[in-house]
């Protein structure tokens, strides 16, 4: 057995991470000035590590180890055959079974299980997608759409790793659209068994991460039919290979799906079935039950509520990917700023010293705005994931708490591994050839992340859900007011108001003066003005929509697609902008909690950084909906240049609350070494001019040749410059 981690507690001793010291300046509001803001970085790390702080350290410290890094250029079997291995030493140290129930030996803790599996993609992305695959949907799809029978017949061995498996729901004809999948399981009440069935090559189960190599077993999503009845999509258990052999079992068959564009460590393949034949216990009947003679009951009738409450215990694959995405983006930018602090290009201010690159407004621009959008992502992840916790905990388990868990879950997750992206992408280019070298990870993190976007949900996909709520949502908030009254609305605004984590927030005042919102625009750096910008271009972009769509839903079916899809663009962008107000809700509602004067300064500035960004990106918007004025709208840009000037030193502070170190970046341009060389560059510099021996500059001798023309009284001009620069 490979043990990593102390568990003799049952809880690692809390870590706060050390702070770095920023370089000392003497500016007004700069360090070393005596109103300078100073970040206090160990509470705001305890704050960032959130509610499950304790399992966050355990877990970090475990992705720490060298035995579970990834390895760069092993070939793909090679990479597989090492992730699987690591799997084993997660389960020696007792990383994936907390979710599960008390009675197969977990501990029912669903927030600390999402918690510590998010910052497993420190160690590789591939290790902590195939432990997701495993205990994160096979393993979960049988806790939570099985039964008490199911748990203690196949959790033990999916928990040990005696049984690898596989979470066979997406078809190579049927990704997205779950409920159109043509894999069928129909009963045979002869025989008391399912017999589960791919009709044509579209129906194969495809991209199912363990499929290839790995998996002994499957969770496998078919069309339940039962008596002539299609009862809509339901989960079986399915044996796929023999365990001795390896090979598959009569009527199954399969491809292994190659080498991707990322994730190489994972073994995704493909799946299909001929006739196979299952025992009808099989049937994971939390939701949908048959009986021996073939007769189908449920605990929820509506077969759309079904469908929906099936996969809404699944979600906990899209609140894993949101918070990995942020663990991802906040390794990029402590390496990117660490880096930019050290690194040295162009001598603009000086005729001996280059400037330091994060000195650049453009650099700035490009790594701080990304700070800031990581800070509210952080702290919107926190959230969900507590409301993710207080569902499965059952302490808030009605309906209404999973359909809002399901729409959050869909706003934040397309943000926050588009943002990795982003992100990944923006620090690799900030750090010029050394970020394109596979050795800072930028690269690799990308290339392993890219599916983040498309899998558990594509993205695109999960902010339509997200427009649908918020249409429902507005339907049922504005019955009976009328059209007038709509065009001019905003939200309330108190400032101490919880935030409504999804749909619509509950209008508090109706603005009758169409002026009210432009008004409120004078003061836009103001916390209270930021909220009424971002809430009202929400509020607007769905009211236009919801107008556009009435009545759609008494058109014919064919008309009515079309009317939706020809307003498709505008319902996205509305959840964006939905997603991006939770998120700037989020981090104010953080910032409440922050209560070191320097560091609720300096978070300030970062979430009217964050804030003003949105609206400088939606600027057209703003401009065309006369939200802001020409006038105002051109202070925006003026406004975030000044916050930068005032974030600039406080960054490595802002990066070094992320508690993470060598161990977890691993990348060779975070350790200080391009300091060391450019300090090694500038003493050399310094030396050769203290000398006298430093080469004149061609351009210099050039200008003071001119100079020299200019002013013929002069006696022997070049040689007085010449010893003038010698003395230098």
């Amino acid at each position: 057995m490979t043990e990593l981690a102390d568990r003799t507690t049952g809880n690692a001793p809390r870590r706060r991470p050390q702070p770095q010291q920023p370089a000392a300046t003497t500016a007004a509001g700069q360090p070393g000035s005596p109103e300078a803001p100073a970040v206090d970085v160990a509470a705001l790390g305890e704050q960032l590590l959130g509610k499950w702080a304790d399992i966050r350290l355990q877990s970090r410290g475990l992705a720490g180890h060298p035995e579970l890094h990834k390895i760069e250029g092993l070939t793909h079997t090679e990479h597989r055959q090492r992730v699987f291995g690591q799997l084993r030493i997660l389960v020696d140290n007792g990383a994936v079974h907390r979710a599960f129930p008390e009675s197969v030996g977990g501990s029912d803790d669903h927030g600390g299980n999402v918690a510590g599996f998010q910052e497993l993609v420190i160690a590789d992305p591939s290790l902590q997608i195939k432990a997701g695959v495993q205990w994160g949907l096979f393993g979960s799809a049988v806790n939570h759409l099985g039964t008490a029978e199911h748990h203690e017949k196949w959790l033990p061995g999916i928990m040990s790793l005696d049984i690898p498996g596989c979470f066979a729901m997406t078809e190579t004809g049927h990704g997205s659209d779950v409920a159109s999948i043509a894999t069928t399981a129909t009963y045979d009440p002869a025989a008391g068994e399912f017999v589960v069935h791919t009709p044509f090559r579209a129906a194969w189960k495809d991209y199912i991460g363990n499929a290839a190599n790995d998996g002994l077993a499957a969770v496998v999503f078919a069309q339940l039919v039962t008596k002539g009845v299609n009862h809509g999509v339901h989960a079986f258990y399915m044996d796929l290979r023999d365990a001795g052999t390896g090979d598959f079992l009569p009527g199954i068959g399969g491809e292994d799906d190659g080498v991707k564009g990322g994730l190489n460590g994972i073994d995704n393949g493909r799946l299909h079935f001929t006739n196979v034949r299952i025992p009808r216990t099989n049937l994971l009947n939390r939701y949908g039950h048959v009986d021996p003679e073939g007769n189908y009951t449920s605990p929820i009738a509506s077969p759309g509520r079904r469908f929906f409450t099936m996969l809404g215990t699944l979600v906990q694959g899209r609140v894993s990917l949101d918070g990995a995405a942020v663990t991802a983006s906040k390794l990029a930018l402590k390496t990117a700023i660490q880096y930019a602090t050290e690194r040295r290009q162009f001598n603009a201010s000086s005729q001996t010293d280059e400037e330091v690159l994060l000195d650049y407004q453009r650099h700035q621009r490009r790594l701080f705005t990304r700070l800031a959008t990581t800070y509210a992502a952080s702290f919107a992840s926190e959230q969900l994931l507590q409301k993710f916790d207080d569902v499965f905990s059952g302490r808030h388990d009605t309906d209404q708490d999973r359909q809002d868990l399901e729409t959050l879950a869909a706003a934040l997750k397309p943000l926050s591994t588009w943002h990795a992206l982003d992100t990944l992408q923006e620090c690799r280019e900030a750090c010029g050839g050394a970020g394109f070298l596979i050795e800072n990870r930028f690269a690799s993190l990308r290339a392993d992340l890219d599916v983040y976007a498309t899998f558990e949900g594509d993205n695109t996909v999960l902010l339509q859900l997200v427009a649908k709520r918020l249409l429902a949502d507005y339907a049922k908030e504005f019955r009976t007011v009328n059209v007038g009254v709509l065009a001019r609305y905003v939200v309330g605004q108190a400032t101490g108001a919880a935030i409504h984590r999804t749909g619509l927030r509950g209008v508090a005042q109706f603005v009758a003066d169409s002026g009210s919102v432009q008004k409120a625009a004078l003061a836009i750096k103001d916390e209270a003005s930021q909220r009424t910008l971002l809430t009202d271009r929400v509020q607007t972009m769905v009211a236009e929509v919801a107008t556009a769509l009435k009545g759609a839903n008494k058109l014919p079916q064919q008309q009515g697609a079309a009317l939706f899809n020809a307003h498709q663009h505008e319902l996205i962008d509305a959840a964006q902008a939905h997603a991006e107000l939770l998120q700037w809700e989020a981090f104010t509602e953080a910032l409440g909690k922050v209560t070191d004067p320097g560091t609720h300064k300096v978070l300030t500035w970062l979430r009217d950084l964050f804030g003003l960004s949105l609206i400088e990106k939606n600027l057209s918007w703003y401009l065309m909906n006369g939200r802001l004025s020409m006038q105002r709208g051109r202070t925006v840009g003026e406004y975030i240049n000044r916050l930068l000037v005032k974030i600039r030193p406080h960054a490595v502070d802002l990066v070094d609350a992320f508690g993470y170190g060598p161990e977890h970046l691993r990348a060779e341009i975070s350790t200080g070494a391009e300091k060391v060389r450019q300090d090694e560059a500038r003493d050399y510099f310094r030396k050769q001019r203290a000398s006298g021996q430093a080469p004149l500059d061609e351009k210099i001798m050039l200008a003071r040749a001119v100079h020299g023309a200019k002013t013929p009284s002069s006696k022997t001009p070049s040689s007085k410059a010449h010893g003038t620069k010698a003395r230098g």
